[in-house]
């Protein structure tokens, strides 16, 4: 016993210089939130290259758009019904329904990969059925298991803890998306399978185990430390599917933090499409799923690099206001790349650096954004925005991209794209000039709401 509290003690210095300084019964309560975390994100990142590289192989690179565009649609009814079990179950049973539901649904996937992965000789309704269908099923997990996370922490956690512990929960979280995309996402490749079913298996085993997981969480965490300070000065009230959509339109806080959602999203939706495009070019079948699990892979391995190295003290030290700011102008920086530099190779490195910054330093500060709302916010708000948010601006983007082919048709392949890409500039860098002053606004309405210990909504 001795020797285990020598090692916490041990990693809570060496976590002092990144996240500062810990209680030590709060920071045995991060390091279990980000053990939760390190699962739920790196079954996330291993589905994330399934579901493209299964996309692919059974409808086709051409038809990514539409899907992002479909999946939309589609996340309705699964919302509605994630919101009528959080009227029914309490947040902690609903962090055991949803992991189990996961578990469960993804073996009758791995059955239809086995039958039809290797030879794709079924009908193009059946292909359509199964590209379209597991591309939802991914889709749905990061946007419903994760806010359901991110939600259940915000409840639980004071805006003073939260500066210091949410990075700490999402570096622990990179080393699950460091992990598992690779070993479990390349899998077949490496055993010389045909299709992706092994996988598939592992991953459903492995989100059965998030349930134990959070008992454990619940049975040894203080109390005290399962409650927010803000929680006590709301006024609770039953909440009805459209109350977080009402939330969301009636308050410039929350819209604006739906706007930052929607114009990353925007830009990184134009990045994807173009990198999926050249990398399916390259590889195909458990070849690709393969490559785009090594992506995965590096994208959370330099997101915990650069929190180890300290960019969570931007937020710690210089505010969340810095933060939010500091993204658009590094997305900007990566957009003149996009638009100048032509390679799978380059495009591997924008993506990855993009997505790992936004990880590592936009991310957790949206987060701490949540902390002076109410239960109904963190819970309903939060769920439309970066569900729906998440989904409509990744649509936008989509709509966008879908005008490659045709424009490729038309002006011919270098001329075309040409015009695609003077296009994307003309509508991002405006769109990043709109996101730097939100993401002001966003910091000063924090920090007024911090310093007065009020709720913003």
């Amino acid at each position: 016993m001795n020797k285990a509290s020598s090692v916490l003690r041990f990693f809570q210095y060496l976590c002092k210089f990144n996240f500062g300084t810990f209680e030590r019964e709060e920071f045995k309560k991060f390091l279990r939130m980000g053990l939760i975390f390190a699962f739920m994100i790196g079954i996330y990142w291993t589905l994330r290259p399934l579901k493209d590289a299964i996309f692919i192989q059974f409808v086709g690179n051409l038809q990514l758009p539409f899907a992002k565009t479909i999946s939309v649609l589609g996340l309705l009814p699964l919302v509605m019904f994630y919101t009528k079990l959080l009227e029914k179950y309490s947040r902690e049973r609903m962090l055991v329904i949803l992991p189990l539901f996961y578990s469960v649904v993804i073996i009758p996937f791995s059955i239809l990969l086995w039958n039809y992965q290797a030879s794709l000789i079924s009908s193009q309704l059946i292909n359509n059925l199964i590209g379209y269908g597991f591309y939802l099923f991914a889709e749905s997990f990061g946007s419903i298991v994760i806010a359901l996370f991110w939600a259940f922490s915000t409840d639980i956690t004071g805006t003073t803890s939260a500066k210091r512990g949410f990075a700490l929960v999402v570096a622990i979280g990179q080393m699950g998306g460091v992990l598992m995309p690779y070993t479990i996402g390349g899998l077949p490749h490496r055993l010389g399978h045909s299709t992706d079913t092994s996988s598939l298996l592992v991953l459903s085993i492995l989100t059965l185990m998030i349930i134990p997981l959070v008992k454990h969480f619940l049975k040894v965490t203080p109390k005290a430390l399962l409650t927010s300070p803000q929680e006590k000065k709301e006024t609770k009230h039953e909440a009805k599917f459209l109350d977080g959509l009402k939330l969301l339109l009636n308050n410039r806080y929350l819209l604006g933090i739906f706007f930052v959602n929607f114009i990353y999203e925007v830009i990184i939706t134009i990045f994807d499409f173009n990198f999926k495009i050249a990398a399916s070019s390259a590889y195909s079948g458990v070849a690709l799923t393969n490559y785009l699990s090594v992506y995965a892979s590096s994208v959370n391995t330099v997101s915990l690099c650069c929190l180890l190295l300290g960019i969570s003290n931007i937020t710690r030290f210089l505010g969340v206001k810095i933060a939010l700011a500091a993204m658009p102008v590094i997305v900007g920086v990566a957009l003149f790349g996009f638009l100048t530099v032509d390679s799978l190779s380059f495009l591997f490195a924008l993506m990855v650096g993009a997505k790992a910054i936004n990880y590592a330093l936009n991310g957790p500060a949206l987060k701490q954004l949540y902390i002076p709302t109410t239960h109904d916010v963190k819970f309903k708000a939060q769920a439309w925005v970066e569900t729906f948010g998440s989904r409509t601006s990744k649509q936008g983007g989509s709509i966008f991209n879908m005008s490659l082919s045709p424009l490729q048709s038309a002006f011919g392949t270098v001329t075309g794209k040409s015009y695609y890409l003077m296009m994307s500039g003309a509508v991002c860098f405006p769109l990043l000039v709109l996101w730097f002053a939100i993401a002001i606004f966003l910091g000063k309405s924090f920090n007024t709401a911090v310093r007065k210990n009020a709720l913003i909504c």
